[in-house]
This record gives C-alpha cells, sequence and structure tokens, in this order.
C-alpha cells in the first residue's frame, strides 16, 4: 500500500533547532508519522516538544548543544547513540540570522552565522553517515530558505551560507547515494513563527512580502511537516540531492 510507504514506525530522527518553529514542527510531524525524536537545542527548553512528541505514543530524548561552538559537536552522534542505539534519519535545521548592511557586516557574527548553519551541518552529518554507512540505509534533511535561491537584502551571510547548503547537499548525495543514504534539502518560504513575527508586523516590510506570495498568506509551521515526512520516509527513496522549495508561490514571482 502506498500509505506505507510514508510510515517512520521503529526508526529515530535526530532534529536539530527543535524547540520552537518550524524545528518543532517538523519534529512533530515526524513523531506523528511514527519515529522516535531526539532533539538538540542551545537553550534545553524541552517541556513542550517532549509532551507533544510523547502525546503520540513515541519516545523522545532531549540534548542540549549550541552548534555554534565546535566542541560542543564533537562526538555528539556518538553520545546519542549510546543513548538511542540507532539514528535514522537527520534534520539539519537550527539555524541563525543577523542583518546588517554588507558594508558594516561584522566578520565575527559572518563566522557565527556560518558555523550554525554550514560548518554544523556538515560536521553532524559526517557524524551521523559513519553509523548510517555501516547500515546501509539513512536519510539526511538540510534545510535551506527561499534564500538558497535569491540573494536577500543586507543578509549576505545568510544567503552565502544557504547557498552554500544547497551545494552541500548535492555534494553528499553524490558521495553517499549508492550507499544507501538519502540527502536532500527543503527550502522553506516565509512562515509564522515566533521568530517572524517582527517582521510580518512591521509596516513596511510585512505587506510587501504578503503582497508577493502567490497564496496571500505566510505559510503555517505544520504546512512544512508532511514534506519533511515524505523525505523521511521510503516514498522518497530515489530522491538524491533536490533541493526542494516550499513557500506559497513566492519564487514563482
Amino acid at each position: 500500500m502506498i500509505l506505507d510507504l510514508f510510515k517512520l514506525d521503529g526508526r529515530v530522527a535526530l532534529v536539530t533547532g527543535a524547540t520552537r518553529g518550524l524545528g518543532e514542527a517538523m519534529a512533530l510531524g515526524l513523531a506523528e508519522a511514527g519515529a522516535d525524536v531526539v532533539g538538540i537545542s542551545r537553550s534545553g527548553e524541552w517541556t513542550e516538544l517532549e509532551q507533544l512528541v510523547r502525546g503520540t505514543g513515541r519516545r523522545f530524548w532531549g540534548f542540549t548543544a549550541d552548534l555554534g561552538q565546535p566542541a560542543d559537536r564533537v562526538g555528539l552522534i556518538d553520545k546519542i547513540l549510546e543513548q538511542t542505539g540507532r539514528l535514522d534519519i537527520l534534520v539539519n535545521n537550527a539555524g541563525i540570522s543577523h542583518r546588517h548592511p554588507p558594508e558594516d557586516y561584522p566578520l565575527s557574527e559572518w563566522h557565527q552565522l556560518f558555523e550554525v548553519h554550514l560548518h554544523a551541518s556538515f560536521d553532524l552529518s559526517q557524524q551521523v553517515a559513519r553509523h548510517m554507512l555501516t547500515r546501509g540505509r539513512g536519510k539526511i534533511i538540510n534545510i535551506g530558505s527561499v534564500m538558497t535561491f535569491e540573494g536577500g537584502l543586507n543578509i549576505p551571510a545568510y544567503a552565502a551560507a544557504k547557498h552554500g547548503l544547497a551545494g552541500l547537499t548535492k555534494s553528499l548525495a553524490n558521495s553517499w547515494g549508492r550507499q544507501g543514504i538519502n540527502v536532500n534539502c527543503i527550502c522553506p518560504g516565509y512562515f509564522e513563527t515566533s521568530l517572524s513575527h517582527i517582521l510580518m508586523n512591521d509596516p513596511v516590510r510585512g505587506p510587501q512580502i504578503l503582497d508577493r506570495i502567490p497564496v496571500g498568506r505566510w505559510g503555517q509551521p505544520d504546512e512544512l511537516a508532511g514534506l519533511c515526512v515524505f523525505l523521511a520516509s521510503d516514498a522518497s527513496n530515489y530522491m538524491h540531492g533536490s533541493t526542494v522549495a516550499i513557500d506559497g508561490g513566492w519564487l514563482s514571482r
């Protein structure tokens, strides 16, 4: 049956930046599809997500780590495997953002953003792949942005990192595809989260953004969950190195 291909029963999914917004929605969607969930967050505020995951009947483990600090990533996957015994799915979702005119962009913030978005995504993918390669299967999902395709305004580090994530996705897919690991990238558009409310309510940018979205509204976080489940499931077994936008039509304008 086709619906059986989407089931994640018996699998363990790791989601970074999982305590709020899109990360929380994807983690919950994976749990609803049958996966046990591991969350990584800098804040370590697990109560809400843990309750949501356990409410689906699935297991949950929370790990506190600042993925922008290389030392926090050393041996992280091995520590998780000691608790879970396996990892079938990795969602590299953790991210930060800074906005400055390029001529004033602090290099310290440039390096910090690349550390979180790009370096950590490769580091964790490398660590988890060593486990997945021995098993001959696994799913790695990178979370890009519509800025994977665009330059944006006053976000040079964010745009560059998200473009880099698309290249990383393709390169890893080329290396690991024949060994059973699928690597793909989801590129969300403008979604309504606690972090986006400032932009949504901006008297100038808010209406400008809304007017450009063909469907006439911002996305809801749970609308991202289905695509994440698809890429984590056997239904996407022939997808390798794909970069998929989910943006209400933003990139079509």
